[in-house]
């Protein structure tokens, strides 16, 4: 598979949906690449690319890096031999507006958004399962208390660090605030991904492995 055809997918989906964990599932079973725009940024500023040192600049003065910069530092990203497989964005766009500046992005090497999933879930859950979120600091694999806890307390089922952390802000005060951020700017995404016809929902309320079955048809599909 050549770059130029190499499948992009998105997970949509407010905080707590179980993106990243989905993502890391379908990279393995895929061999796609995730690429989260946190950890782009961090890669970038690590790396020195002109884009990293934009974003550097930017973040040590406290201010919001622009979708300029992101759309930048992706762009470099995707040009990577890894990505050749095809890539899942997670986190990535946010807005209306980073989604059309993606799309000139993609169409410049001859790519497009094969499918941009959206996992539907319930607000009320979401404080259940964001205060219950936590991930092993030696791989980043993600867990939960009650969804999906280790096997051996405190220790990772992967890589057994017992390095496990836990955000400062996946509390109930920050939830409500979150998830208003996300309907206000990324649910129209939503909208704007169904009229191009490469809108995929699906009921993310379940165990983690039967959501995955889910998206593995969906996928299978995407970049066949």
């Amino acid at each position: 598979m050549t770059a130029t055809t190499a499948p992009v997918l998105i997970l949509l989906g407010p905080p707590g949906a179980g993106k990243g964990t989905q993502a890391r599932m379908l990279e393995e079973s895929f061999g796609l690449v995730q690429l989260s725009t946190g950890d782009l940024l961090r890669a970038a500023v690590a790396a020195g690319t002109e884009a990293g040192k934009a974003a550097k600049t930017v973040m040590e003065a406290g201010d919001l890096v622009s979708d300029e910069i992101v759309i930048n530092i992706l762009g470099d990203r995707l040009k990577d031999a890894d990505c050749a497989k095809g890539v899942i964005l997670d986190g990535f766009p946010r807005t209306t507006v980073q989604a059309e500046a993606l799309d000139v992005l993609l169409g410049e090497s001859g790519q497009k958004i094969n499918a941009a999933i959206s996992l539907e879930v319930e607000d009320r859950e979401m404080v259940t399962r964001i205060s219950g979120r936590f991930t092993c600091g030696g791989c980043g694999e993600g867990y939960h208390d009650t969804f999906k806890p280790t096997a051996k307390d405190g220790t990772c089922d992967k890589c057994s660090s017992t390095d496990m952390k836990r955000r400062a802000d996946d509390n109930a005060e920050t939830v409500a605030s979150r998830l208003e951020a996300y309907h206000a700017q990324t649910a129209p995404l939503i909208d704007y991904y169904q009229t191009q016809g490469a809108l995929q929902q699906i009921d993310a309320m379940g165990e983690i492995n039967a959501i995955a079955e889910g998206l593995n048809a969906i996928v299978t599909k995407a970049v066949a």
